[in-house]
């Protein structure tokens, strides 16, 4: 599979689809520019080796990690063996945690104003946790649901296997965007725009959400993982399998930058305060902090993590980074 060379860096200025040629193992009659192989599967992150420096920061014990959200002072941990959420008052780390039992696995938290969005999608269910009053309430979306987000006074849930967007409005029936999707693995709004992530398109597209449509779309380095919006109208997603953080503009969706990140760049969270993408390398059990205002990421932090990264998030108000561990060997709280 062709991978870009490791250097600064790329600045593309495309408007339309991102045509790439194949590699040997490429469909050579799809007639579809975005699929580079016959049977495609979704990035996973690379197995973490032991442990062999230790962990910066605060470890909190606790089982396999899935997922992790802070919004104000509330640290919310998702655990994946016994699906519950784990609350931790993050000006009381040493108090024990509110644990909240879920229907299923929380494969993703999205932080909107007040509130925690918790997607399930063995369950087919997505629930909201609002705070600071830890109130849990249900949405029935059927399906596999991945991710959702508050847009307005909707809600936007990507539906994974069922390649389509859901748009649950606040007041009437709801509604669905599809078309050339694979699988529709997160959704996030930068911007004036809206993007769906599809992992086994290893692609990006903008989504309108007005017009009920699936727009262009652009590939996302050989293996997109995982996604976050940020400040500047973009959004950043990590490559799995080359190894970078790739910038896309989202209102063009427009690549507008690859860097490249060795050690197996998987989860990734941003903190709007300071500029800072916080990237787990689950090859290296480290997480690093990019500076991403310029025009090119400037390295600030790296720490050594729990082993098995695959999950951070980060508390905007503190600057604190947080990282779950998904071999059962904690969640770590790091003061930069």
């Amino acid at each position: 599979m062709r991978r870009f060379a490791a250097v600064s860096w790329i600045v593309i200025p495309l408007a339309g689809v991102l045509v790439l040629s194949g590699c040997s193992s490429a469909k050579p009659d799809s007639g579809d520019d975005l699929q580079i192989v016959a049977n495609p599967t979704a990035a996973r992150p690379a197995v973490s080796p032991a442990v062999t420096v230790k962990p910066a920061g605060q470890v909190l014990p606790g089982p396999a990690v899935s997922a992790v959200a802070v919004e104000g002072s509330t640290l919310v941990v998702a655990l994946s063996g016994s699906p519950a959420l784990q609350l931790y008052d993050l000006n009381a780390l040493a108090s024990p945690p509110v644990n909240m039992p879920l229907y299923g696995k929380a494969e993703r938290l999205t932080v909107a104003p007040g509130r925690v969005e918790i997607a399930e999608p063995a369950q087919g269910v997505v629930q909201q946790l609002t705070l600071p009053d830890r109130k849990l309430t249900e949405t029935k979306t059927g399906g596999q649901p991945a991710s959702s987000i508050a847009y307005g006074a909707d809600r936007l849930v990507a539906m994974g296997a069922a390649k389509e967007i859901q748009v649950l409005p606040a007041a009437g029936p709801a509604r669905t965007i599809g078309g050339q999707l694979y699988s529709a693995d997160d959704v996030l709004a930068a911007g004036d725009g809206v993007v769906v992530l599809d992992r086994l398109r290893t692609a990006v597209f903008s989504v309108d959400v007005a017009g009920g449509k699936i727009n262009e779309g652009l590939r996302a380095g050989d293996g997109a993982a995982n996604a976050v919006a940020d400040s500047y109208g973009r959004v950043l997603v990590t490559d799995a399998r080359a190894g970078a953080l790739i910038a896309f503009s989202a209102s063009p969706l427009i690549m507008r930058q690859r860097y490249p990140v060795a050690g197996g760049a998987y989860g990734i969270a941003y903190d709007a305060k300071r500029s800072l993408a916080w990237v787990t390398l689950t090859e290296r059990n480290e997480v690093v902090g990019f500076d991403v205002r310029g025009g090119e990421p400037v390295e600030k932090y790296r720490f050594p993590t729990v082993r098995q990264p695959d999950s951070v998030g980060v508390d905007d108000q503190s600057g604190r980074v947080i990282v779950g561990s998904a071999a059962g060997e904690g969640t770590q709280v790091i003061q930069p």
